[in-house]
């Protein structure tokens, strides 16, 4: 009964140091603001592994950028900035078990209101 039991801390303990599984999103949608926004188009993509969250987006005929693994508090929300041409863009979100949302914030707005699952 005691190596039962023994085993069985070793399994629990195994499983739960083993690294945890990455989620990845996605969302495709045209930007809000001025100018020539609403005709730009963007793809969102993102990845949670444990409670960080990176990304990488790219306008349509534009270079990809990303951002660097930042911290989710509690109820999952993010928020960073990523590197621009220009400067920078700002990026805040929230990330939920159906998907979540993310908002790139900069010389257009691009609010990913519904993150789809990879």
């Amino acid at each position: 009964m005691r190596a039962v039991i023994a085993c069985s801390v070793v399994i629990a303990g195994l499983l739960s140091a083993a690294p945890a599984l990455a989620q990845s999103y996605t969302w495709t949608g045209y930007g809000a603001g001025q100018y020539n926004c609403p005709r730009y188009k963007m793809t969102i993509d993102v990845t949670v592994t444990g409670n960080q969250v990176s990304g990488t987006f790219m306008q349509e005929g534009r270079t990809q950028r990303s951002w660097a693994p930042v911290a989710m508090d509690g109820g999952g929300n993010f928020r960073t900035t990523a590197k621009v041409q220009d400067g920078n863009m700002k990026v805040s979100g929230r990330i939920t078990p159906a998907g979540g949302n993310v908002l790139l914030d900069g010389y257009c707005k691009f609010d990913a209101k519904q993150l789809t699952k990879k």
